[in-house]
């Protein structure tokens, strides 16, 4: 199992009582030190280090007879025993520790009474045997000092357990010290002496003495050091060896005085950090970045020793045989934090150790709950051992020393296409508010806003970012952004306050007139959506998307549109995310209208009546505006990426791609391909079939619908934010989406937050969707019309998880349009401003520019991002600054002087050239490909630079280039 993980080290203990019986050198036990000798000696023919730990807690019988670790006499009997282990195996063995959690054996074997001895005496038992132990530990140090260190060069030290500890609240001084004080209870109590002074941390002589005096009694019940014991005892170790798996919350009370105990000593209670993933072992939950708090907590007490992570693991069920996605979660965020601590914060961390190598009798725990990364059969006579997942996933982790940049998250310097949109966006009930200004009707998101516990905070529409008197200013916003274009809804109910063309709302429409003619004042063009969610009240009444007689509404009211816009607009987007209207709407019910009664049939019917009313909005507009407008029209589709929450499992592969054929395959199919993909189909026919029911749930499109609603698109608009993990799961009967769908997602944990529980910075992923669209429809033109993502708490305008978004997201789509082909046309960043974020309010912020909501003039802020944003649209991509100093144009063109080197391939503009010519540097092919390329793209060339370039490193050569 070793070797195939290729660890480099492993760690084991030796038995006490297997070498010593009786645990002493009189009772010596040959056959228990061969057992010993043949295991280290297979680790070194193996080229693996042993690391050996000379007492986990297995102490003889014969020495608990005698009073165990309260009888000081146990210091040079385990010395003693120290001693020969040192002699016997010290030629092989480099690495020892003396002592595994000394604060387990004190406070769970001799406080609390939990583990062997059983010893229940909480108020005096541990500071004795704790005192014993740090001496027993020292004295061996020393021998191992004075003996053999420099025959043998190896390295000794004790292993300390220690929880992060995070206070209750970190604006309150007395929390924070609380914190410390637990800190210094658990790994300072040995830490202390061993690694700074030689003695108890103040913390806890000030805390026990002051209770024992308060107790009446007539010394500290914590021991004191003498002054050589202090000496003797400081620098007893050669690295900072600490055993971690969970993080505590931490507040200040003030303990009781009793009965005497070390609980109550230190004036504090510990509670779960709730908001991270529970394990097998209670009150032991996977806090990863507790890891990373704590070495550098350690770094900072201790000098920043070497430090050795001797032992970080996870418990699952013992019926967990292979499948252990929890423990590779678990091991890919610990290490992670490990890593962050080394490289970010200069802990020394020189080594980690996982717990464990394979399933075994965990304490009081028995075989209930297995921590290895190999499973053993403990039903089978051999005890078989099988590697779970997880070994292979900490191989990979060996064998790339951590975890390397993969290829696909590098930057590439690159542009994108001259012509490409570059925007931003909004929806019309986010920010205009005006809900009943100028003969506006209600909108389902008015209703829905105004029910008791529908969105956070009881926020509301009603005023919002007030978009509808703040033209200019938002026009202002995008000229200082540099968009060519802004994506923006109608509010259908402003402009046809019932619906329906019989009652139109001239001031409405008013509005959207300003709004277009400014921007195309500003040089900006309106890319316009006709339906953002907020649909007619009085529509909803008589069923609203459910109701068929909606797709004849619905083209009224677009060709309505048409006939006033149309001639000033030549973008336009029929739906967004038609996803979320049929699930998150009529579904789960957490948006407008909030219908979730009918989960299994009414978002198949909601969704079967949004493809026909795109389909018929699109054909009209094809059919009676396109010729004399000349706009295009698409819809705008919605979609994560899917990963296998199991990469080697693969069930969880099939799962990934569900989700992807239930979310971007459920409106794209139909629309791309002509009708809803076989893997909908057969698997909704097949669940209602076998539930009883006559037929699929899934509507079907006629065969004449099938050709109305093939091909009706101009670009694929794709909104994207993030990506999840896959696996399936079994729902039996439930008929749901959901249970259709037969898979559950999470987030992967390393990927860094956002302001929204839902959305985890995942840039791959973007690539990935992007080409999964090529591939899936035929490569069409993509726009893409939202990415972005949200902060919360308080406001910052350096919003620098903002801008490393954007720069890694549009890095992932310029990678798509370069280096795969994908036909990326344009990109819009959500959102302008921070706004209503819908059903959580304004607790997300999703914008570039802060909205001050506590100003009722409601200003305008700019953010960092908008900077960066700013720069990248202007540069039309990311200059290679390995290249030299580049100024934007305005634009957005690049031009460089570039100087090859003629064994190397070089990046001019984007586009990697190799020169093979040797002899005469570049030679006339090469010169004639750079003038192809540059032809091709289209692009702005210096003149003078570019013949002063021609002049240096290409053969004579005429070029005719045309007046660009």
């Amino acid at each position: 199992m070793l070797r195939a993980l290729r660890v480099k080290s492993y760690r084991f203990s030796l038995s006490w009582s297997r070498i010593f019986p009786d645990g002493t050198p009189s009772s010596l036990n040959q056959k228990g030190v061969d057992y010993y000798n043949r295991l280290i000696n297979s680790l070194i023919a193996n080229k693996i280090t042993p690391m050996v730990t000379l007492y986990h807690w297995d102490l003889p019988q014969a020495l608990q007879n005698l009073g165990g670790w309260e009888n000081e006499t146990m210091i040079d009997i385990f010395n003693d025993y120290c001693d020969f282990c040192f002699a016997t195996f010290g030629d092989r063995v480099k690495l020892w520790m003396t002592i595994n959690q000394p604060h387990s054996i004190a406070w769970l074997g001799y406080g609390l009474g939990q583990i062997p001895p059983n010893v229940k005496n909480p108020g005096t038992a541990p500071y004795l045997v704790a005192h014993n132990l740090i001496r027993a530990h020292a004295k061996a140090y020393h021998t191992y000092d004075d003996k053999y260190r420099t025959s043998q060069g190896g390295l000794v030290s004790i292993a300390l357990n220690a929880d992060w500890v995070e206070p209750k609240d970190v604006n309150v001084l007395r929390e924070v010290v609380a914190a410390d004080r637990a800190l210094q209870f658990q790994l300072g109590w040995f830490a202390h002496p061993i690694f700074k002074n030689g003695d108890y941390p103040d913390a806890m002589k000030w805390q026990v003495g002051n209770k024992s005096d308060l107790q009446d009694l007539s010394e500290s019940r914590l021991p004191s050091f003498t002054e050589e014991e202090k000496n003797y005892i400081k620098g007893t170790a050669d690295m900072f060896c600490v055993n971690h798996y969970t993080t505590k919350i931490v507040g200040h009370v003030t303990g009781p005085l009793s009965p005497h105990s070390y609980a109550s000593d230190r004036d504090l209670t510990e509670t779960e950090e709730s908001d991270s993933p529970t394990t097998a072992i209670q009150n032991q939950r996977a806090v990863a970045w507790g890891l990373r708090r704590l070495l550098n907590w350690i770094k900072e007490e201790y000098g920043n020793p070497q430090v050795y992570i001797t032992e970080n693991g996870v418990a699952t069920q013992s019926s967990t045989t292979w499948d252990d996605s929890a423990r590779m979660f678990y091991y890919k965020t610990y290490i992670d934090e490990a890593l962050k601590a080394y490289e970010l914060d200069g802990v020394r961390v020189h080594g980690y150790i996982a717990t464990s190598l394979m399933d075994s009798f965990e304490w009081l725990q028995a075989y209930k709950v297995g921590f290895g990364l190999h499973h053993v059969d403990f039903s089978n006579p051999n005890r078989p051992r099988t590697p779970k997942y997880s070994a292979h996933f900490y191989y990979q982790v060996i064998k790339d020393n951590g975890f390397p940049m993969p290829d696909d998250e590098k930057m590439l310097y690159g542009h994108f296409r001259k012509d490409f949109l570059w925007s931003t966006a909004t929806a019309s009930y986010q920010i205009e508010g005006g809900w009943r200004s100028d003969g506006k009707g209600l909108s389902i998101w008015d209703k829905f806003a105004h029910t008791p516990v529908r969105v956070s905070d009881s926020d509301n529409g009603d005023i919002a970012c007030d978009s509808y008197n703040k033209v200019e200013e938002d026009v202002a916003m995008l000229r200082q952004l540099k968009v060519t274009h802004y994506r923006f809804s109608i509010s259908w109910s402003r402009v046809l306050p019932d619906g329906t063309t019989n009652n139109i709302n001239e001031a409405g429409l008013n509005y959207y007139h300003r709004l277009v003619d400014a921007l195309l004042a500003a040089n900006i063009q309106p890319h316009i959506t006709l339906y953002h969610w907020d649909l007619p009240q009085a529509l909803q009444k008589i069923g609203g998307w459910e109701n068929e007689t909606i797709i004849v509404k619905f083209t009224e009211y677009a060709d309505f549109i048409f006939s006033r816009l149309g001639h000033k607009v030549k973008f336009w987007i029929t739906i967004n995310e038609p996803y979320n209207i049929a699930n998150v709407g009529h579904g789960y019910g957490v948006a407008a209208p909030g219908i979730s009664f009918r989960p299994g049939t009414l978002p198949y019917i909601v969704g079967h009546n949004l493809l026909k009313a795109h389909a018929e909005a699109w054909h009209l507009y094809n059919e009676k505006y396109r010729a004399n407008q000349k706009g295009i029209i698409s819809i705008t589709i919605n979609s994560d990426w899917s990963e296998p929450r199991n990469p080697y499992k693969q069930e969880d592969i099939d799962a990934a791609r569900r989700v992807i054929q239930f979310y971007i395959g459920w409106f794209a199919h139909p629309v791309f391909n002509g009708d809803y993909s076989d893997v909908m189909k057969t698997i909704i026919r097949e669940r209602s079939l076998a539930a009883g029911l006559p037929k699929s749930r899934l509507p079907e499109f006629t065969p004449e619908e099938v050709k109305r609603i093939k091909g009706t698109y101009d670009y694929f608009g794709f909104n994207h934010y993030t990506t999840v993990l896959a696996f399936p799961v079994e729902y039996g009967d439930l008929q749901h989406y959901d249970a259709d769908r037969g898979a559950g997602t999470i987030a992967d944990r390393t990927y860094l937050d956002s302001g929204s529980g839902w959305l985890k910075i995942s840039p791959f992923g973007f690539r990935r969707i992007l080409n999964f669209i090529k591939e899936e429809y035929g490569n069409p033109p993509i726009i893409i019309t939202e990415n972005g993502i949200s902060e919360r708490g308080p406001v910052d305008l350096n919003d620098t998880p903002r801008s490393y978004y954007y720069e890694k997201y549009i890095n992932q789509a310029l990678k798509a349009y370069l280096l795969d082909d994908v036909d990326v046309r344009g990109y819009t960043a959500w959102s302008l401003m921070d706004n209503l974020e819908w059903a959580t309010g304004f607790s997300e912020r999703f914008g570039l520019f802060y909205v001050n909501r506590s100003d009722p003039k409601l200003p305008r802020v700019a953010k960092n991002s908008v900077n960066l944003y700013s720069t990248i649209i202007s540069c039309n991509g990311f200059p290679d600054p390995a290249l030299g100093p580049n100024d934007c144009l305005p634009e957005g063109m690049l031009t460089q002087t570039v100087t090859p080197d003629v064994d190397k391939p070089v990046q001019f503009l984007g586009m990697k050239l190799s020169v093979t010519d040797a002899e005469t540097g570049l030679n006339t092919t090469f010169a004639l490909l750079i003038v192809r390329l540059l032809l091709k793209l289209e692009l702005l060339i210096d003149g003078d630079a570019f013949a002063k370039f021609c002049m240096n490193h290409l053969v004579p050569l005429e070029v005719t280039v045309g007046e660009n």
